[in-house]
């Protein structure tokens, strides 16, 4: 039987990386399930478990452990079947980098169990917790590091053996992401190995927390493009194949993620309006070059419609909008798809609200934040990965995607859609509000914070009900997870999945949107410029350091 074009040994470490995604996934949605009802004070947790442990345990294995195992798990397919198969050297160091990742993550999970580590995905300084977790989250890094350059290197192996052409779209647009992480990974490498661990273990008095929250954000802004280029990957490449049709620009799919790489990463800043110690002058830079990251966005919302429309106009569609009608819209595939696609419209609207020097004032530190976490990564991004997951296991797996798998699949991603919907609604009004994130209270006997326990959907209940049905939808994913990896029939020839790249004509793609060392440079000249005197300021006029808080 035809395997899809990729090996079966290569195959083998995509799906320990995909098992081990959705094993922190399940975990990940339950703690949030937990959170909504302790917000909604409708929950008490036992003595040994506290709200801060959930909260800390939710962000990390959602957002960071969830979303890294799968990328690099869909890279780690998508590059086998658009390069050819790995090579030894390539399939061993992408083993030695899952070992290293997972001992990581198991480490760090182990700290936040064991109540040594309650200080959110963000651990800011002051707050500090065992030094074992910073140790794990270097690991972590450094595992990702070791998969990413090992399929770096199975590229440069293709670049070689094939001169003077440009690679295959997919491959491309990978490599790129994986610059964009290396890049942004300097920051929160910088701040873990010279800040945290010596100050965890004893080894310094005092940590710099200015310098420590820069050093983080330079890197957990470009996290978010991390989470968002594979999905853009997506929608660029697997979704035109889905509906029968062709890539609607090589060349402008190409030009956006070299965009990303130049503007996602020296905007930090943003993430700090609210904070001294950084002048106005930088953070206004910063915020200019956030909103440059608009333009990649646009024209990636450029090439989708308009791959969609020709798709639909070639089917026979007419008028106006008769093209929509045409869409594959029975093929959970494509609309899990284009629904996350349509939630991200609302998200990016948000985000131009967060990174404004006025507006970020009114929302700084409420749910409204939490609320745009959900709506741009909870669901555009988590559900390109839905629909990924329905082919790409089957495509691993040998097994086949069964109509009632289908039909739970868009229960599935009608369950995630209406809870999303109700859960970040709630979050985003009662945001405005005023009530806070990162807090277990919501009841301070106030008649302000009562009031968040009243109307429709600025309500804590409406949350919680939001959440629940997020948690439902989560489980049932995680069965259908179960069946198309063992218990699904076997596929034929007929029937096999097939990994869908869609064509993609590059003819016209000028060739330097592929001389990495151009764009890696322009990069770093943006990043000096946005980083080396704020940096070089919070390093010379640093107060003392600050001691070890613990408030759990």
């Amino acid at each position: 039987m035809n395997t899809g074009q990729i090996a079966a040994k290569d195959r083998k470490v995509a799906l320990f990386n995909l098992g081990f995604a959705y094993s922190a996934f399940l975990i990940g949605t339950l703690c949030g399930l937990l959170q909504v009802f302790i917000r909604n004070d409708a929950l008490n947790l036992p003595g040994w478990l506290d709200y801060y442990q959930i909260l800390t345990a939710h962000g990390l294995l959602l957002a960071i452990v969830f979303t890294t195992f799968f990328i690099f798990a869909f890279f780690q397919a998508g590059m086998s079947r658009t390069l050819g198969a790995f090579g030894p050297k390539v399939r061993l160091w992408n083993w030695i980098g899952f070992v290293v990742t997972a001992l990581g993550t198991i480490l760090v999970v182990v700290m936040v169990v064991a109540g040594q580590a309650s200080v959110l995905y963000t651990f800011y300084a002051p707050l500090q917790a065992h030094g074992l977790f910073y140790v794990g989250l270097a690991l972590f890094v450094i595992g990702t590091w070791i998969q990413g350059f090992s399929l770096v290197g199975h590229y440069a192996v293709w670049r070689r053996n094939h001169k003077g052409e440009l690679s295959p779209l997919f491959a491309f647009m990978a490599i790129a992401t994986i610059i964009l992480w290396v890049i942004a990974c300097l920051g929160v490498v910088a701040t873990v190995l010279f800040q945290f661990i010596p100050w965890a273990f004893g080894w310094t008095s005092g940590i710099n927390v200015e310098l420590s929250r820069s050093l983080f954000w330079y890197f957990g802004h470009p996290l978010v493009y991390f989470w968002l280029l594979p999905a853009y990957m997506a929608w660029y490449v697997i979704v035109p194949k889905i509906i029968g049709g062709k890539v609607f620009s090589d060349s402008l799919g190409r030009l956006s993620f070299v965009l990303f790489i130049l503007f996602s990463i020296p905007v930090g800043f943003h993430h700090q309006l609210t904070e001294p110690g950084i002048s106005s002058f930088w953070k206004f830079l910063q915020t200019v070059l956030t909103f440059m990251v608009i333009i990649p966005s646009l024209i990636t919302a450029f090439s989708m419609f308009a791959t969609f429309e020709i798709r639909g106009r070639e089917l026979g569609g007419r008028g106006l909008f008769g093209w929509i009608r045409k869409l594959p819209w029975r093929d959970v595939r494509f609309t899990s798809i284009f629904i996350a696609m349509a939630f991200f419209i609302p998200g990016g609207a948000g985000g131009i609200i967060n990174a404004s020097f006025q507006m970020n004032e009114v929302i700084h530190n409420t749910l409204w934040v939490v609320g745009h976490f959900h709506i741009t990564v909870g669901t555009p991004v988590a559900m390109t990965f839905f629909g990924l997951t329905f082919w790409l296991i089957p495509n691993l797996t040998g097994r086949r995607f069964t109509k009632s798998l289908q039909k739970l699949a868009f229960l599935q991603i009608a369950t995630w859609s209406v809870g999303m919907l109700l859960m970040s609604t709630a979050q985003h009004l009662l945001g405005l509000l005023g009530a806070p994130r990162r807090t277990a209270y919501t009841g301070y006997a106030h008649d302000d914070a009562l009031a968040w326990f009243d109307g429709l959907l600025t309500n804590h209940v409406t949350m919680a009900v939001g959440g629940s049905i997020l948690f439902l939808s989560a489980a049932l994913l995680v069965f259908i997870v179960i069946q198309l990896w063992w218990l699904a029939p076997k596929a034929s020839e007929q029937t096999y999945e097939e990994f869908p790249i869609a064509e993609s004509d590059s003819s016209m793609t000028p060739r330097f949107l592929e001389n990495w060392k151009i764009w890696i440079g322009i990069a770093f000249l943006l990043i000096a410029l946005a980083y080396t005197i704020p940096l070089a300021e919070l390093i010379q006029h640093a107060p003392p350091g600050s001691g070890r808080f613990q408030t759990w």
